[in-house]
C-alpha cells in the first residue's frame, strides 16, 4: 500500500470554512477575527462615498466590485468570507457572521438591519461548553431584494429573483422567482 505523503491535517480555520466543527479558540481563527474586528471598526468610522470609504470597504471585503456598496455601520466576523457580486447594495446596520462563505449575487438589494448567520453550535449542552462551532455557507442569488430586519439562518440558499419580506426569518432554501415572508418565512407568491 502506498502512503500519501501529501496528506496533512486540516487547520481549524479550514475546518470552519468547510462546514466542519472547529476549535474557535484556535490561533489562526482568533487572528482572523481580531483583524476582522479592526477592519470593521475602521470601516464604520467612514460614511458612504466619503473620502476614506472605498479604501476601507475594499480592505474589509476583498474583491468587492466598484459597482457595489455597503453602508456603514456594518458588522462581520472576518470580512474575507463575504463575496459580493456586481451592483449589490447593502444598507446600514447589517450583520454578517461569515465563518463560512456568504455569497451575494449580482443586482441584489439588502435593506437595513439584515442579519446573515453561518455559525452553528453543537446540540449537546456539554459540547457547547467547549470552544467549538461549525459554519454553513449562505448563498443569495441574483436580482434579489431582502427586506429590512430579515434574518437568514445558516446553510440557506436563496434563488434568483427572490423577494423576502421585512422581518422574516429564513430557515430553509427559497426557490427562484419566489416571494417569501413570515416567521418562519413561507411562500406567499411565486412569480
Amino acid at each position: 500500500m502506498k502512503e500519501n505523503i501529501n496528506m496533512r491535517t486540516k487547520s481549524e480555520f479550514e475546518k470552519m470554512r468547510n462546514s466542519e466543527y472547529a476549535n474557535t479558540s484556535d490561533r489562526e481563527i482568533h487572528k482572523s477575527l481580531t483583524e476582522g474586528k479592526r477592519l470593521v471598526n475602521e470601516f464604520n468610522q467612514t460614511y458612504c462615498n466619503g473620502p476614506l470609504y472605498r479604501e476601507a470597504l475594499e480592505e474589509l471585503i476583498p474583491n468587492i466590485p466598484a459597482s457595489s456598496a455597503i453602508c456603514p455601520p456594518f458588522y462581520c466576523d472576518h470580512g474575507h468570507g463575504v463575496i459580493v457580486g456586481e451592483n449589490v447594495f447593502i444598507n446600514m446596520n447589517c450583520t454578517f457572521l461569515d465563518g463560512a462563505y456568504i455569497r451575494i449575487g449580482d443586482n441584489t438589494l439588502i435593506a437595513p438591519n439584515v442579519q446573515i448567520y453561518t455559525p452553528i453550535h453543537p446540540k449537546d449542552a456539554e459540547a457547547r461548553r467547549e470552544s467549538i462551532e461549525a459554519a454553513l455557507p449562505v448563498t443569495i442569488g441574483n436580482d434579489c431584494w431582502i427586506g429590512g430586519g430579515v434574518v437568514i439562518c445558516p446553510g440557506v440558499i436563496i434563488g434568483d429573483r427572490v423577494i423576502v419580506g421585512a422581518g422574516s426569518v429564513v430557515t430553509k432554501d427559497i426557490p427562484d422567482d419566489s416571494i417569501y415572508a413570515g416567521v418562519p418565512a413561507k411562500s406567499i407568491k411565486k412569480e
